[in-house]
């Protein structure tokens, strides 16, 4: 029961996203990588739809959408990868670095 209310959470933020995307072009993003995700879909089936484009051809391109989830997929194994090795010290990280960006600026 857990997995299906998490698919169906995905998929309403999906359709709110491509809903905004398609229908009220220049709205701000309310869910940043289920955008980013909607993005890279709706591109894909941009791409295969000839007839029936989409999205305006200002959109995001395909490969600037597969670079953001490639790189957000990429935190997450770098991420799981720390608090495997780790453990509670990787959630500290966040607040160090974020302490040096404070000082530095």
């Amino acid at each position: 029961m857990a997995g299906t209310a998490a698919m169906m959470a995905v998929s309403a933020m999906a359709c709110q996203y491509a809903l905004l995307r398609i229908a009220v072009r220049g709205a701000i993003s309310t869910a940043v990588m289920s955008g980013n995700l909607a993005n890279a879909v709706l591109s894909a089936m941009d791409l295969l739809s000839i007839r029936h484009p989409l999205l305006p051809h200002d959109a995001t391109p395909l490969n600037h959408s597969l670079g953001r989830l490639a790189g957000f997929l990429l935190g997450c194994v770098v991420a799981a990868a720390a608090v495997s090795v780790a453990g509670d010290w990787t959630w500290s990280l966040p607040a160090a670095l974020a302490g040096v960006a404070i000082a530095v600026r």
